[in-house]
């Protein structure tokens, strides 16, 4: 009606994406709420199969109506806060320090921002179909980097499932229920591998438990998607909300220090060395566990005898002034850091970066989305823009730098705090807001990756480009990826038995790297190219994946690189050609347009000399070659790089031998790929032979790459009652290559074939150039009778004598005899 109309106009053109949804029709406010509800975090093929199980019938598809904040900025934001920022966060602010901490975050955000500028200026380009970023990046970059880089972004998002789901554990078993494991420690020293290998165990029934989930109702991780987003959005909150009350109410969390080493509050209560009640001093408990006996005379650990106990506040507010003293890394500082691992800059690097991951979330629903042009760069940098303000200048430098002591920060499981998280203490109303929400938050994020590989496998593999894929391109009856699940599940499988989430994150961070690089390649490549604008940022944002790689792990980015690489070279020998319109293919036009414009086209140097072979093939009735040894003699020929044109001929007219000449080239092609020819197939249709040998000679070659030599199969049968035109076309295109090919040398081969031997005998006629210039060779060697010898004649050639040549061959040993005659035009 007219108030929709007027309300539509009203609301075009306005900067309102972020918020964007059914305004035509709903209320903003309404319409949010309604989106809300219906949340998911899952990519388009997903919801499809969902409609396939409810209804089997055909439905009408229904057109895309996400908006930015539904589609895009929610669930990157989703993806992005994760299982770093609660488990590994505050370990790595204690341990690097304010500073070096900044750095690292600013890094990696500077790395996935350059990707997303990247990434937004692809989807600008043009319209962005279902598929993503594997879309777009094997679109822009061909199906050789396409596979590859797709390859990794799939075991990229399948160890992103091995993360989560140990993330899931570690929570379970350090701050839910320690009780529940299963294989106990004898030994404090065997603590650590007990650990080790409760993961493995809780974290294969979990991965078993899951892929059931996701084998049998998808639909099921879709209704809980709006849970996991409100358990992560919760979460931060009650962050937010504790780190306010620490300014003027800091939570009573005394800590038990040894000198500067914090104790594990396991095994004693009072945080002394002695005990006064009663006018009488005692042992207390700690001291029994560090001295032999209780007596006050007993001996005891030298450290513990020689340093103080004292008991200090590990929350003690923002107001407290401790941030002065975290400026500094004490990875290197301190005589013991209660962690389980050696830290050092680079490893932090790699175990925070998966934390920044997940800017991709936008691009995979691509195909939900209304306006995707728009969507995926709104909502993907607004999601970098608001979680980097959380990590670098909120939750996770300066506020945790800020509210918590040192030796709390670097307490990795809590042991000073009797187990309990440290980023939970710090959270309001109560711990377990944080430990609850980031549990369902990295379990619902292990089903959305066990959800997602397989779906971005299986469309990898019906893309057609990796032969031995294509069986993961199958599933159920409705689509689902049932075989690209089983895989996921062995490989995630594989990251579980690390048990490590500090060892898997830097696996992680390579495989996500190596694909936001190749996204910065495509952008780049198009920026070479008028279909991209010039973003210099791309480049940059290649080079800082490249380095962050290195910086990780150099050897795990020497290996991610090197599965890249054999994946290419396999699909580039093995794999499906496509042709996508990709930036690779425009990129070797514009630079094979620039080198033959550099081609001069005079003669070319002596050192620059290359054979140019325009090899003419003879076709039977069927478009068959007649002499396939002819390009079996030309690939001998070509070491010397040069260009090679494969012609033939067809006699008739082209509106009524169009399909014999596309069936003639398919056959040569094909004869040319087993003969292992490198060069190029060109047809002509004429009426006669003889024109379309000149026109073919004339024609063939471009530029400054032009043939300089014909090879063309001598002539069956010299009779004319045989072959009335064999011998004249032959001696006919003799003719036309002195007249037309003027810097060229015609090099005239006789082939024999024969089913026992690649080539009999063959003559090598030299010498031959533009008019007037000497044919020698010796008559008796090419079989010539007296009446094929007139017939040489009668078409304008006579004899000279021959001053001397060679006609190697296997049947000819020597040549006895230079005095016969030859033939001269």
């Amino acid at each position: 009606n007219h108030t929709e109309v007027e309300q539509e106009n009203f609301f075009e053109g306005k900067n309102m994406a972020l918020f964007e949804e059914e305004m035509d029709s709903n209320p903003m406010v309404s319409s949010l709420l309604n989106k809300l509800a219906n949340y998911t975090n899952l990519s388009q093929g997903v919801g499809e199969h969902e409609e396939h199980e409810e209804d089997s019938k055909r439905r009408e598809v229904k057109s895309p109506r996400m908006g930015t904040f539904i589609g895009v900025y929610l669930p990157c934001l989703q993806n992005i806060l994760g299982v770093i920022l609660f488990l590994r966060l505050t370990w790595i602010v204690g341990v690097a320090g304010v500073l070096e901490s900044f750095l690292i975050v600013s890094m990696c955000c500077t790395c996935t921002m350059l990707t997303a500028i990247s990434m937004s200026a692809i989807a600008t380009n043009g319209v962005v179909p279902a598929g993503g970023s594997y879309y777009m990046i094997s679109r822009s970059l061909g199906p050789e980097f396409g596979g590859a880089v797709g390859l990794c972004f799939y075991l990229g998002t399948t160890f992103a499932g091995a993360m989560y789901i140990l993330g899931t554990i570690e929570i379970f078993l350090t701050y839910i229920s320690p009780s529940a494991a299963i294989i106990q420690a004898e030994t404090a020293e065997g603590e650590a591998a007990a650990m080790l290998h409760n993961m493995r165990v809780y974290g294969t029934c979990t991965l078993v438990l899951m892929a059931m989930v996701v084998f049998v109702g998808v639909k099921y991780v879709n209704k809980l998607a709006l849970v996991f987003l409100a358990c992560v959005v919760l979460s931060i909150l009650a962050i937010y909300a504790g780190v306010i009350k620490t300014a003027f109410d800091p939570p009573d969390i005394p800590v038990c220090l040894l000198g500067n080493r914090t104790l594990s509050r396991r095994g004693f209560d009072v945080c002394a060395k002695f005990h006064t009640a009663n006018n009488s001093t005692t042992p207390t408990a700690l001291w029994g566990l560090f001295c032999n006996s209780s007596m006050p005379s007993a001996t005891c650990d030298e450290y513990f005898a020689q340093n103080n106990v004292t008991e200090i506040q590990g929350i003690p507010g923002v107001a407290s002034g401790v941030l002065l003293g975290e400026q500094e890394s004490r990875a290197s500082g301190l005589p013991y850091v209660l962690t389980d691992i050696m830290t050092y800059f680079t490893m932090l690097v790699g175990i925070y970066f998966p934390s920044v991951t997940g800017i991709m979330a936008g691009s995979n629903r691509s195909g939900d989305l209304r306006d995707a042009q728009k969507s995926i760069p709104t909502g993907t940098i607004l999601a970098i823009v608001t979680t980097s303000f959380i990590y670098k200048d909120l939750s996770c430098i300066v506020l945790f730098g800020a509210c918590i002591e040192g030796v709390i920060l670097r307490d990795k499981f809590g042991e000073a705090l009797q187990g309990k998280l440290v980023i939970g203490m710090l959270a309001w109303p109560s711990p377990w807001v944080i430990v609850i929400g980031s549990f369902f938050s990295t379990c619902g994020a292990g089903l959305q990756s066990l959800t997602g590989a397989p779906r971005l496998l299986q469309a990898i593999a019906r893309d057609g480009i990796i032969p031995f894929l294509q069986v993961f391109g199958h599933g159920k009856a409705n689509g689902e990826p049932t075989w690209a699940l089983l895989l996921t599940a062995l490989i995630c499988e594989t990251g579980i038995l690390i048990a490590s989430l500090d060892s898997v994150a830097p696996i992680l961070s390579m495989f996500f790297l190596m694909c936001y690089m190749f996204v910065n390649l495509a952008c780049a490549v198009q920026t070479l190219l008028p279909v991209c604008p010039a973003r210099a940022l791309s480049f940059l944002g290649m080079s800082l994946c490249l380095a962050l790689m290195f910086v990780c792990s150099w050897y795990y980015a020497l290996v991610a690189m090197l599965i890249a690489g054999c994946i290419y070279k396999y699909i580039e020998s093995r794999g499906a050609e496509k042709e996508w319109g990709d930036g690779i293919r425009g990129l070797s036009l514009n630079a094979a347009r620039y080198a033959l414009l550099r081609v001069e086209h005079g003669p070319p140097h002596t050192k620059n000399w290359r054979p140019q072979v325009l090899v003419m093939l003879n076709l039977d009735e069927e478009q068959r070659v007649k002499h396939p040894r002819l390009l079996s003699l030309t690939t001998q020929l070509k070491a010397g790089k040069g260009l090679t044109i494969v012609g033939a001929v067809l006699e008739g007219t082209y509106l009524d031998k169009h399909v014999e000449a596309q069936r003639a080239e398919e056959n040569i092609r094909s004869l040319m790929g087993v003969e292992k020819t490198k060069g190029f197939c060109q047809l002509v249709v004429s009426s006669n032979l003889r024109d379309g040998m000149s026109h073919l000679i004339q024609s063939a070659g471009l530029g400054g790459m032009k043939h300089n030599t014909v090879l063309m199969a001598w002539p069956e049968s010299w009779k004319q009652e045989d072959n009335t035109f064999s011998w004249k076309n032959f001696v006919g295109g003799e003719g036309r290559t002195d007249e037309w090919v003027e810097p060229c040398q015609v090099q005239r081969l006789w082939v024999q074939t024969s089913p026992h031997v690649n080539v009999e005998s063959w003559a090598l006629l030299n010498g031959l150039q533009s008019r007037g210039r000497k044919k020698w060779g010796r008559r008796d060697e090419f079989g010539l009778d007296a009446q094929e010898e007139g017939d040489w004649l009668g078409a304008g050639w006579h004899r000279v004598p021959c001053e001397g040549g060679l006609v190697p061959g296997s049947s000819v040993s020597s040549v006895p005899d230079f005095s016969r005659s030859v033939l001269e035009t």
